[in-house]
């Protein structure tokens, strides 16, 4: 008696290396050494239909063992697209209009559900199923994804001078000793047991639990850090605020890292470069900005060269990636509990190339909606570059401010 159950074995051992030509050939040499009513016990055995295992008999008396074709030319399961003439006409129709990407672009997608295109295929008279949708919006050139931050505004027709200017005052500061920083306002944080975006290793079952609902807490208010990066140094301050992001706060802020950080690592320094994004609380446009510049300026002794970034090219400015978005990793996943805890974490971010953070809280009340006179503006001691000077100037100290100032 023909023994299918080792056939079957010896068959479930090999199928998962063999393909399609190997599997008929395996049970046509079943066949052949079982004799006769092999074919029968075969095909039961191992499933194979008794016409492929014939086509593997044929194989092997005609030698056809090494040939590269698994299949006959036109062999396989025609495609729903070939015996279904509209088929992918219909699906372009139902997704057009639906369609998110550019049309200019080889990467389309799209957002109704496979399972609703499936069935309004369906109602068209096809037969298919969402997988079957699936591969064919795949074949076509689509994909689900999701929204990408990158549209900040109009492009300027002069943005790369712009670049190359600041790139070429940087390199003439730093070559003569001259601290270059990069300043800007980091996003605004809830503090209290609220969510954090990222995840983090913790126990099975045990990760922490937040509000549910993210409403600011009147006593704990918000965050408000702003950064001051050393570009040289690979160094920064941090100031966080909790009142409100101003001019002043700002200015404050790179006031604090001149007087805990900058002036010791410059200590011959005349002369200081900001580079900045061109809105917010420093913007180029913001007048108390440049006459808080002036205050800093007179204190200080340096003349402050200012270069604003182009509009719609923030991301740019050297903080955002080599201070905030380390930052934002060291905390992922942590509530910021408190105040202090902000200040800690920030404080606590460290790279491998060097980078080292100090933090402080600034408590002041700052005032929103301050106004700056004309004559103040005509006081100041600017000067513009002939490029672009609304986003290129620079602030020298008044003498007689400073004399007072020393006196």
């Amino acid at each position: 008696m023909i023994d299918e159950i080792t056939i079957r074995r010896h068959y479930d051992l090999l199928r998962p290396s063999l393909d399609e030509r190997g599997r008929r050939l395996f049970a046509a040499s079943q066949v052949r050494a079982l004799g006769y009513g092999g074919l029968a016990a075969v095909a039961r055995a191992t499933g194979i239909a008794p016409s492929t295992i014939g086509r593997g008999l044929k194989e092997l008396d005609q030698g056809d063992v090494a040939s590269g074709r698994l299949r006959r030319a036109g062999g396989g399961r025609k495609r729903l697209t070939d015996i279904d003439a509209t088929l992918e006409s219909d699906l372009l129709a139902l997704v057009g209009p639906m369609t998110l990407g550019c049309p200019e672009r080889p990467l389309l997608w799209v957002s109704k559900s496979l399972e609703k295109l499936a069935s309004a295929l369906r109602g068209m008279g096809h037969t298919v199923s969402a997988n079957t949708v699936r591969r064919l919006l795949r074949r076509l050139g689509f994909s689900r994804q999701g929204n990408r931050k990158a549209n900040e505004g109009r492009g300027h027709p002069d943005r790369d001078a712009q670049f190359e200017h600041i790139n070429r005052q940087a390199l003439e500061f730093q070559e003569a000793g001259q601290p270059v920083i990069s300043v800007d306002t980091k996003k605004k944080e809830l503090v209290g047991n609220y969510r954090n975006a990222g995840t983090d290793w913790c126990a099975e079952g045990r990760s922490r639990r937040v509000n549910v609902h993210d409403f600011e807490d009147k006593e704990l208010g918000k965050a408000i850090p702003y950064g001051v990066y050393d570009i040289a140094d690979n160094t920064a301050w941090v100031s966080v605020g909790v009142t409100r992001d101003t001019a002043q706060f700002a200015v404050n802020a790179i006031r604090q890292w001149w007087e805990k950080m900058g002036g010791a690592r410059y200590p011959g320094a005349d002369r200081l470069m900001i580079t900045a994004d061109g809105g917010g609380s420093n913007g180029s446009r913001v007048r108390l900005w440049k006459l808080e510049l002036q205050k800093l300026a007179d204190e200080t002794g340096l003349t402050i060269g200012v270069r604003h970034y182009p509009p719609g090219t923030s991301k740019w400015n050297k903080i955002e990636h080599r201070l905030f978005r380390h930052i934002s990793q060291n905390w992922r996943a942590r509530p910021l509990t408190s105040r202090l805890a902000v200040v800690e974490l920030i404080a606590a971010t460290t790279t491998k190339t060097g980078l080292t953070v100090a933090c402080a809280e600034d408590t002041t009340d700052y005032q929103k909606g301050i106004k700056v006179t004309d004559a103040e503006m005509e006081s100041l001691a600017i000067t513009h570059d002939e490029l672009h000077p609304q986003w290129n100037y620079t602030i020298s100290p008044r003498k007689s401010d400073r004399a007072v100032i020393l006196a």
